[in-house]
């Protein structure tokens, strides 16, 4: 049996948690393909796959094992397409971590757009704010905000754009607890707090005669965004959220930008991927994607 067929075979039915949708694709039986996966299985002398009726997941060994041999296919592939003189197609599995955050409107659009362009090309997206280990668990790319010096000095980062983060909250919080004026008209307000940030409440902003302490008081702190900004549009409190997040709240008044002149962060945003060698064609294309994307200087 063919073993490179099997490898293939593999990967489908656990990116598809199927054998009859894998066999489908790669035009086999599903008895065809239980047999691929088994002798994988016998060649390894371990389980890959947990099978019921009704469900496939992967086991321990399977996971990592997947990781490895997906990202060994995506090259091979396109080592093929290069020796033929065939154009190379993004395809397969984007496996992508992101910010919580990411989660909006604009980054949607971009996504469906791409899509458009490369249909061959499915996402996987891990929106749980985590920083995950990207060889570990076969991550193709991350999208971390954040200063270079603090990322990972054994992945390649590439600066994509900045993200301006703004102090805002709802018209009904500031009329009932004041509209600051001033820095210090901040202290005691009500904070939104991420989890990141310190849990006391005490954040250091820029001030026109230098950096100022400014003590909040948190009510509610968290490493969702996504339920901070709810608690904002629901008038719980003040909140740093990017603007990606807020704009159309922002344009339409239910959420205001505090000291506008004066708070005003940015971050840039960078692709992060393993380095190799060969950047798989659904990788390049996508960062180079994303990259030319002017609405994300917005």
């Amino acid at each position: 049996m063919d073993t490179l067929t099997s490898l293939r075979v593999f990967c489908s039915v656990a990116e598809l948690k199927s054998f009859t949708a894998a066999a489908h694709r790669l035009g086999l039986s599903s008895a065809m393909a239980s047999k691929h996966v088994m002798h994988l299985e016998n060649r390894l002398g371990t389980r890959l796959l947990n099978r019921t009726s009704r469900h496939v997941s992967m086991t321990e060994t399977g996971m990592l094992y997947f990781n490895q041999v997906r990202q060994m296919l995506d090259g091979l592939d396109e080592v093929e397409a290069v020796a033929s003189n065939a154009t190379v197609i993004p395809r397969g599995t984007l496996k992508l971590s992101a910010p919580v955050w990411i989660a909006n409107i604009l980054v949607a659009r971009m996504i469906a757009d791409y899509h458009q362009l490369y249909p061959d090309v499915r996402f996987d997206m891990d929106l749980s704010g985590r920083i995950v280990n990207l060889v570990d668990e076969g991550f193709d790319l991350a999208l971390r905000a954040t200063a270079p010096e603090r990322l990972d000095p054994n992945l390649i980062a590439r600066p994509l754009t900045e993200v301006v983060f703004n102090l805002v909250a709802s018209p009904a919080y500031l009329s009932r607890a004041g509209n600051p004026s001033e820095l210090a008209d901040l202290n005691g307000h009500s904070l939104l707090l991420y989890s990141g940030m310190n849990p006391t409440g005490s954040v250091t902003l820029p001030a026109p005669n230098g950096p100022e302490m400014v003590d909040f008081r948190p009510v509610l702190q968290t490493e969702n965004e996504t339920i901070l900004y709810l608690a904002a549009l629901e008038g719980m409190g003040l909140v740093f959220l990017p603007l990606w997040m807020t704009q159309t709240d922002l344009a339409e008044g239910r959420l205001v930008v505090v000291l506008p002149e004066v708070i005003k962060f940015r971050s840039t945003l960078h692709a992060v991927y393993p380095s190799r060698r060969y950047l798989s064609a659904k990788v390049r294309t996508f960062i180079d994607f994303l990259a030319s994307r002017k609405d994300l200087s917005t």
